[in-house]
């Protein structure tokens, strides 16, 4: 697409520069003048990432002012119920807004021309009332809506309600005034059904979105990624001995312990939903694993999941920086920072329910990293890309999940991994196995249903369990396959379900204005 695709994100960093962007006054510089002539205030430059793609940041926050008036039109002209909005609702709308608006100059400054060919795509819910706003004000743009995940989905899961068995029976309208969701199902509901092309990202959402917002999906579009992150060659072994031994060395001045490179490293990480991500079974699996005497190398665990973070434990630095070893535990050797609300906080909760505190003997330890790894954490101080490299095993149990890309950046740096095909990806190496994908495959998928979590804990436990009885080969044939299968994932594959969805959007805008 080179410069014909332009992204559009918020401009949060104000006067502050921002790490992702790099601003550039000539880019564009005739519209720029006269966008802020027309009362826009707005940045151009480009998305700091591999292509570079032109980027526009818009500044949202002069909207608020003039919140009701738009909820007011939205309600006449689409019948979106804003009535019930709460936290985040108020804020992506109002994005969403001076998105929009951006597109509307743009458009007539540039695109003025019918023999033009736009698209206009928006992601999750958060982008509907521009999609509404395009669709009313500029008829001749072609709109796409692309659904991660319903938000009434995701909040029927997060509130221990089983999904999937009782689909059929949900009614979408009556579980968001259930749950206090009106106004983000509402806007999402309206947006699939105006919209020129109705998206989502796997089979497993489309059938949701059939059931819940009463709207079949047009195309799945499967989530791509570029791999050129992935480092190669010796590069690659390198990163991959310094983070097991960044993550041994944190786990060995937190429990006292004398761990070597010989341990299993496991690890589980994405948004905190402590059921819809499956926490809460992977830490049941190592539970289980300590008592299984087939076990034959020790498990270091971790669960790098973000908390409410307080602070880095002083304790734990002080030991990191002394370069000295211990063989005492620090107090609760269970978590490397410390959180504001430690004593309701649903992992450290669980593992102290299960009894599970890190034992000398214990031949599983569990770790929580309740921090963004960004490199700048004040205990691991590694990205999450330059440690995700350094596991054996990574474990992403899922009860709800769309698609997956925690699982799917595992297999790119050649982590074999688990999951469950209630993960649009599970459902994806399962289609490309031709049956279930077992570990020798690069992903092993777990049947998961509402009611088996005993059973996918078992097979956790089993698999990890297997892995240790490996050999050298097996392991290497293993993260090989992974690799393999990373590949068939990138964009370079998946982009012809996009060109489906443009193409089809773009006819439908063509009939509509002939």
């Amino acid at each position: 697409m080179n410069d014909r695709v332009i992204f559009i994100g918020p401009d949060c960093w104000k006067e502050n520069k921002c790490p992702y962007f790099i601003q550039d006054d000539e880019l564009l510089s005739d519209w720029h003048q006269q966008a802020v002539a027309e009362g826009l205030s707005v940045k151009v430059g480009r998305w700091d990432i591999p292509g570079q793609p032109i980027a526009i940041l818009v500044d949202f926050m002069p909207y608020f002012e003039k919140k009701d008036w738009i909820y007011t039109r939205l309600w006449e002209l689409y019948q979106v119920d804003s009535l019930h909005a709460y936290g985040d609702y108020d804020e992506a709308s109002m994005f969403s807004y001076a998105a929009a608006l951006v597109v509307e100059s743009f458009y007539h400054f540039y695109l003025n021309d019918n023999s033009k060919k736009v698209v206009y795509h928006g992601n999750e819910w958060m982008t509907g009332l521009g999609l509404l706003y395009i669709k009313y004000k500029l008829p001749q743009v072609a709109t796409v809506f692309t659904t991660h995940a319903t938000s009434i989905g995701r909040s029927i899961a997060g509130n221990n309600k089983p999904l999937y068995d009782y689909l059929f029976a949900y009614n979408g309208d009556q579980m968001a005034e259930e749950l206090n969701m009106q106004s983000k199902h509402s806007i999402e509901k309206q947006t699939a059904k105006n919209v020129d092309c109705f998206t989502t990202v796997s089979d497993i959402t489309a059938n949701e979105c059939k059931e819940l917002l009463d709207k079949p999906v047009d195309f799945v579009l499967p989530n791509g990624f570029e791999n050129n992150f992935v480092p190669k060659g010796a590069t690659f072994t390198k990163k991959r001995k310094a983070a097991r031994k960044r993550l041994i060395d944190v786990a060995n001045a937190l429990m006292g312990t004398d761990l070597n490179d010989d341990v299993i490293i496991v690890s589980t990480s994405g948004r905190y939903e402590f059921r819809n991500k499956g926490v809460d079974v992977y830490i049941e699996a190592m539970n289980r694993l300590l008592r299984d005497r087939d076990l034959q190398k020790t498990v270091l665990a971790f669960i790098e999941v973000p908390g409410w973070v307080g602070e880095p434990r002083k304790d734990l630095v002080e030991r990191l920086n002394s370069g000295k070893k211990f063989d005492t535990p620090l107090e609760v050797p269970l978590v490397t920072h410390w959180l504001h609300n430690m004593s309701h906080d649903n992992v450290l909760g669980m593992l102290k329910f299960l009894n599970m505190w890190n034992r000398k003997e214990d031949k599983v330890k569990l770790i929580f990293l309740p921090c963004y790894l960004t490199g700048d954490d004040g205990v691991l101080n590694m990205a999450y890309y330059d440690l995700v490299l350094g596991n054996d095993l990574c474990i992403y149990p899922s009860y709800y999940e769309p698609w997956g890309y925690t699982p799917l950046e595992a297999v790119a740096f050649k982590v074999p991994c688990i999951t469950t095909d209630l993960a649009g990806f599970g459902l994806w190496a399962n289609t490309e196995k031709g049956g279930y994908s077992e570990l020798q495959d690069g992903v092993k998928v777990i049947h998961r249903t509402d009611y088996n979590y005993s059973e996918v804990a078992d097979a956790i436990k089993d698999a990890v369990c297997d892995f240790s009885h490996m050999t050298a080969d097996q392991v290497a044939k293993a993260r090989a396959n992974a690799d393999k299968l990373s590949k068939k994932a990138l964009w370079t594959k998946f982009i012809t379900y996009y060109w489906q969805a443009y193409d089809f959007a773009i006819r439908k805008a063509q009939e509509r204005n002939a």
